[in-house]
């Protein structure tokens, strides 16, 4: 792989600058914007370009405009704008920051440097969520951090003070510990990087105060993060499954699970399934369900996305489709699965009309397989007609090893015409990476954003910043979970261009 080229001074002081700001703006001596650049799109509605020669105080809310004026004139004389405050000229009038710089150079008529920054949001004092937790374990894991996790179950006692329960965990491991609720009254806690878990039992002692409960009404099991002879990547696959199971089942879950031996007992434990799994692949013990993705502006169908339904029965309960992937990741099912969910969505296609598109997932661990590539060009040669109407979804279900062999497989895809979306973007901490390593068409915001976006700024203005990242590489933006007109609206006022949730259907028969 070739080492990265290092960034000019031009190029790092730009970067700051962006860091800083939302918009960018220069202003020349005939003061008219000479250039623009930043979030004007997700901000203003408009295009950094639209602004090219026009008066700067465009920029400005209407009662601003006036002291926004005497602000630029007093600039020359005084050299540098001190962080102002001036409303913008949004919908909103939301309020910004304006800083600027009276810039003078031998070569050029003298400017004025610009930059708009949103005024800090309060802190989000929402509580540490489950895939948080996760995503911490995770990378302790694979930086070979010897920490133990520990998972408590209330029991029968389904406490809804979420907050007093982690703040009171928090305390018994310390400030920089991380607490979270991963299901109702089943916690997750990891201590403070380089230190160890309180003592269980008055731990338990402790919560079991607080509920009112009687003494042994608190279950408290350990895990080791060490991989016990696992690589990186397989723990962290048995951790994923394992936890989802303690979600589902509780404490009794995982005494089931194998976690008594560590991660490498889950392995172990899930292998013994191996040919349960794939008798269940091979015999196509599922279906595909279809929900519809329509255009926000027109409400017209775009494509649909295909989804795996396993029939009753076959999985043990409480088991659906996300532990079945789950499971064939930890055992080394991946592929297998996604060539026959393949094999069934190109099929389908061929009932959709020219125009419209199938979507179906592949995990990150089959694009980076020679031989699922292979395959996959294979099924999708047999079937011309049905290869023309299908897009691929990359998921990050499990994190990609080999990016430059996941790259050459979606590469290959989109050079045939096949549309390549990144799944789930947000969730995981190497989606933004993907977008920058892999070719995408499509970017699909995962649906906690679109959610939390609708109470929070700040994830509002995270959901702007992913739409603005996803048009600078030329990728149009679906968000999930829009379930509700006041989703849709504010996901379109936002520069989303495709909608995915039950406002506009359920999944079902194509």
């Amino acid at each position: 792989m070739a080492h990265p080229r290092s960034l000019g001074d031009r190029e790092r002081f730009v970067a700051f600058a962006f860091a800083a700001a939302d918009l960018l703006v220069e202003v020349g001596s005939d003061g008219r914007i000479g250039f623009a650049a930043g979030a004007f799109r997700a901000r203003l509605g408009q295009t950094p370009e639209s602004f090219i020669g026009t008066d700067p105080i465009r920029l400005i809310a209407p009662e601003d405009r006036a002291a926004f004026a005497t602000a630029l004139a007093l600039l020359p004389g005084r050299g540098r704008l001190a962080p102002t405050a001036f409303r913008l000229a949004d919908v909103e009038h939301t309020p910004f920051s304006v800083s600027g710089l009276h810039m003078l150079s031998a070569e050029t008529q003298a400017r004025l440097c610009l930059c708009f920054s949103p005024l800090p949001a309060p802190p989000d004092l929402r509580p540490a969520d489950g895939p948080a937790l996760l995503r911490e374990a995770e990378q302790r894991l694979r930086a070979g951090h010897a920490d133990r996790l520990a998972l408590i179950d209330l029991g029968t006692a389904r406490a809804s003070a979420t907050e007093m329960l982690e703040r009171a965990l928090r305390e018994e491991a310390g400030p920089e510990a991380l607490a979270a609720e991963l299901a109702p009254g089943r916690y997750g806690l990891l201590p403070g990087e380089g230190q160890s878990l309180p003592e269980l039992g008055p731990l338990a002692r402790r919560l079991e105060d607080l509920l009112g409960t009687e003494a042994g009404s608190v279950a408290i099991t350990t895990i080791s993060l060490a991989g016990g002879g696992l690589t990186p990547a397989q723990a962290a696959r048995a951790l994923r499954y394992g936890l989802g199971t303690f979600v589902r089942l509780g404490a009794a879950g995982l005494r089931n699970a194998g976690f008594e031996d560590g991660l490498s007992g889950v392995v172990a434990k899930v292998t013994e399934r191996a040919g349960v799994l794939r008798r269940i692949i091979a015999a196509r013990q599922f279906r595909l369900d279809f929900q519809p993705i329509v255009h926000l502006a027109t409400r017209r169908l775009h494509h649909h996305e295909a989804l795996l339904r396993l029939e009753p029965g076959v999985l043990a309960p409480g088991e659906g489709p996300q532990e079945f992937v789950s499971l064939a990741e930890t055992i080394g099912l991946t592929e297998e699965l996604d060539l026959a969910v393949a094999t069934m969505a190109i099929a389908a296609a061929n009932a959709v009309p020219d125009g419209q598109h199938l979507a179906f997932n592949i995990s990150g661990l089959s694009a980076q397989s020679v031989g699922f590539r292979r395959r996959l060009h294979a099924l999708l040669n047999r079937d011309p007609r049905g290869a023309r109407r299908v897009m691929v979804e990359l998921t990050e279900s499990a994190e990609i090893e080999d990016e430059d062999a996941a790259a050459l497989t979606l590469r290959g895809l989109r050079a045939r015409g096949v549309p390549i979306c990144i799944d789930d973007f947000g969730a995981g901490a190497a989606a933004f990476r993907y977008l920058k390593s892999f070719p995408a068409d499509y970017v699909k915001v995962d649906g906690s954003y679109v959610q939390a976006a609708l109470t929070s700024d700040r994830d509002r203005s995270f959901v702007a910043a992913m739409v603005d990242l996803s048009l600078a590489v030329g990728a149009q933006v679906v968000a999930e979970r829009i379930e509700t007109e006041e989703a849709a609206l504010a996901m379109q006022e936002l520069g989303v261009h495709y909608g995915q949730g039950w406002l506009f259907g359920k999944p079902g028969p194509l």
